[in-house]
């Protein structure tokens, strides 16, 4: 959330000379998300800079930087479920998955996965799923059928699409007077979100977070901490792991849905 280093696709160019350190052929290669992580050496500037412990194996750790920890760090930082909570988590990709193992972490007795895409059932229940719901299946609005399965609503929930109705159904669908809802998902910039008021008078909480509220710098090293004490479990997101050559096949799997995260691996 910082003002200086935000997310800022557009930019492209080092911030304190306005000027790019890539080049090809004499011709400027512009920055992506301040890191140009796709590259063997990089400029960046020192605040997207995190130090953490050198023994931890860089083709597992990797993963944190984006994904992960927002996923992880939507639950166990922003919606806070207590142990033996009701949790929902909207979208099982990788974001939703790394939101799921953190209800799972927090001790959720219940975690409800809901996604368009059955097949997505099975892999969840590696991440602590216990239930799953397909919006596709019912002729009802996907929050009343969560409010029916719960006895009133779910305790949390975490929005992972970026789909606005997913967003209202994750809002809609907790329970009133304790009941706090996280969008984690990016809508399009045209949409809106619409609920009646009631909703909020009803003491529902509506969050939203960016990386899972954590600080980068000073927050980063203990994720990975946890993952070298065996708290946190990385190897079940990564799903293929592809040349940095095959970059476009990792894309395409990502686009088909058969992948979760997809390591780049520089060749010799």
């Amino acid at each position: 959330m910082c003002d200086l280093l935000r997310i800022n696709v557009d930019r492209g160019v080092m911030i304190g000379d306005g000027k790019s350190r890539f080049t090809i052929s004499g011709q400027p290669i512009f920055h992506f998300v301040g890191t140009s992580t796709f590259s063997e050496y990089t400029v960046i500037h020192v605040g997207c800079l995190a130090k953490i412990n050198p023994e931890a194996p860089l083709d597992k750790v990797c993963i944190l930087s984006c994904g992960i920890s927002t996923g992880l760090g939507a639950t166990l930082n922003v919606a806070k479920p207590a142990k033996g909570s009701t949790v929902a988590i909207f979208g099982l990709g990788a974001v939703g998955l790394a939101a799921m193992e953190g209800a799972r972490l927090a001790g959720a007795s219940r975690i409800i996965g809901v996604d368009i895409n059955p097949a997505k059932y099975e892999q969840a229940k590696k991440f602590g799923c216990t239930e799953f719901v397909n919006p596709k299946d019912h002729d009802k609005p996907v929050q009343e059928v969560l409010i029916e399965l719960t006895n009133g609503g779910v305790d949390r929930s975490v929005e992972c699409t970026g789909n606005i109705n997913a967003m209202i159904s994750a809002f809609e669908c907790v329970h009133d007077g304790w009941g706090v809802a996280v969008l984690v998902g990016v809508p399009h910039k045209d949409d809106q979100f619409k609920t009646h008021p009631m909703n909020f008078l009803s003491e529902k909480t509506l969050k939203g977070t960016f990386f899972g509220n954590y600080k980068p710098r000073t927050d980063l090293p203990n994720v990975v901490e946890m993952y070298m004490k065996k708290e946190l479990e990385l190897e079940k997101f990564i799903t293929h792991s592809v040349p940095f050559s095959e970059i476009n096949t990792a894309f395409d799997l990502m686009l088909k849905g058969e992948s979760l995260r997809c390591i780049m691996r520089m060749e010799d």
